[in-house]
């Protein structure tokens, strides 16, 4: 079937962003390119992770702030099943960020799972680009909690509340 022209493309971009790196930034300002509209969605309920550093409010202020030159990015958070999801906000796509053989395995599984709960919600994958194919929030926050410069790997006001959060 025949995409519908007259129809905004919108897409959901789901994680957890405990808390949002770079990388995460280059994934989301290049999907910003790609469809009409994009959502952030932040999730408030995780089953892999059963602990956060930063409450979901906290996480979604660093995503509007770190976005906001993005006019087509909006920010939400969710918590329920990522196709029940973005059927509610009208999204007929799921983008997700990969960087190693283990992204592309977890997300293979999570990509068939979605395919048969929703199979017209589409998966769309956008590699990392090289200069953070190695970034992870759970390695930011390791290299933070032991006093290291996370600078160049979180926007600003994320590395000010590292510090302040997990500084020993």
């Amino acid at each position: 079937m025949a995409p519908d022209a007259s129809r905004p493309h919108i897409a959901v971009c789901p994680g957890s962003y405990d808390p949002i790196t770079l990388g995460h930034v280059d994934v989301i300002s290049r999907a910003a390119e790609i469809f009409d509209e994009l959502i952030v969605s932040v999730v408030n309920a995780s089953v892999r992770k059963d602990h956060v550093l930063f409450p979901a409010a906290e996480r979604v202020r660093f995503i509007q702030n770190a976005t906001s030159h993005l006019p087509n990015v909006r920010v939400e958070t969710f918590d329920v099943l990522i196709v029940d999801y973005a059927r509610r906000v009208g999204a007929t796509a799921i983008v997700k960020g990969l960087r190693a053989i283990s992204d592309f395995e977890y997300e293979l599984e999570m990509n068939q799972l979605n395919r048969h709960l929703a199979d017209d919600i589409e998966s769309v994958y956008l590699m990392a680009s090289p200069q953070y194919s190695f970034l992870s929030s759970s390695g930011v926050k390791e290299i933070a909690t032991f006093g290291g410069d996370v600078s160049d790997l979180v926007p600003d006001e994320v590395a000010e509340r590292l510090k302040e959060a997990l500084s020993r």
